[in-house]
């Protein structure tokens, strides 16, 4: 069985809100940060994987980003890397000060561009000891040419964010597009993908489905393959071919400095958000890694 709690926690200047799932029997246990999609709030896909987890014995943390869901914050549903590895950095002091957990034995786990900001904390957070990464969107400026039409397209997006900036700091109104849709062509993922708008999956009320202009620059310059080289922590991955860019998975697998491994599974991207058998063959890979990996008293 396992019991959730609903916490806040500090992050600098604003309060953070997550949900911590514990396992029953005694403690502590060792102790998992757990964050979703970009543009995603916790009840999206984290709380599936953070429960699960809990369900096998780890303490589980999963919450919404500043500006994001129930976390305070502006501007609202803004995509900063750098900010929300800030955001787990602060998120791993709330867990290692937590009395149920194991300080010693502190693990992360990323779903999609998560992946990113786990690693981006991980590389210089020795509190994390081990890092699971689930259909991991790892991007470079490289990839994000060709993932988002080239110099052209890239700098077309780019021109939109600095136009988006110069209203926001003239007016302090955020320009928002879609982050999903299929009939706007600025949205930030210009396809109609069931996940994020069935009610039934991700189109949820707390997810408002929208994308700040201005934040492009720092998505498209932000540079993940970098970072496997500074990784040591056990680092384990589950992805497929059919899932989003695998070529940059492999890419920051071959890099790791670090002990690794590789799962590769089927089914697309987003079916590791809310699908069987996908989560369950991701939550016990990272479940069996993270036991293996994190340290023993």
């Amino acid at each position: 069985m396992t019991t959730v709690q609903k916490v806040k926690f500090s992050a600098g200047d604003v309060a953070l809100t997550g949900n911590l799932f514990l396992p029953d029997g005694p403690g502590p246990v060792p102790g998992i940060v757990v964050a979703g999609t970009w543009t995603s709030v916790k009840e999206l896909m984290a709380d599936r994987y953070a429960e699960r987890l809990a369900d096998r014995g780890f303490a589980a943390l999963s919450f919404d980003f500043t500006g994001y869901g129930e976390s305070e914050g502006e501007p609202r549903d803004y995509e900063v890397p750098e900010r929300k590895v800030r955001d787990i950095n602060h998120a791993v002091t709330f867990l290692a000060e937590h009395p149920a957990v194991n300080a010693a034995r502190l693990g992360a786990l990323g779903v999609c561009a998560a992946a990113m900001y786990m690693s981006g904390n991980a590389v210089d957070d020795p509190r994390i000891r081990s890092l699971a990464l689930v259909a991991p969107w790892l991007h470079d400026p490289e990839i994000c040419r060709e993932v988002y039409g080239g110099e052209e397209g890239v700098a077309g997006k780019l021109a939109e964010a600095a136009g988006a900036r110069a209203k926001y700091e003239a007016t302090g109104e955020v320009e928002y597009v879609p982050v999903v849709s299929g009939s706007d062509p600025r949205a930030a993922m210009p396809f109609d993908i069931d996940f994020y708008l069935n009610p039934d999956r991700g189109g949820l009320p707390q997810w408002p489905n929208r994308f700040a202009v201005m934040a492009w620059p720092g998505w498209l310059d932000y540079d993940s393959i970098s970072l496997a080289a500074r990784l040591t922590q056990p680092v384990l991955l589950v992805h497929s071919e059919d899932a989003a860019i695998p070529d940059g998975a492999r890419r920051f697998h071959a890099a790791l400095a670090g002990p690794k491994e590789f799962v590769w599974t089927e089914g697309d991207q987003f079916a590791f958000y809310d699908q069987e058998p996908q989560v369950t063959t991701a939550v016990d890979a990272a479940a069996a890694h993270f036991a293996r990996t994190l340290p023993r008293e």
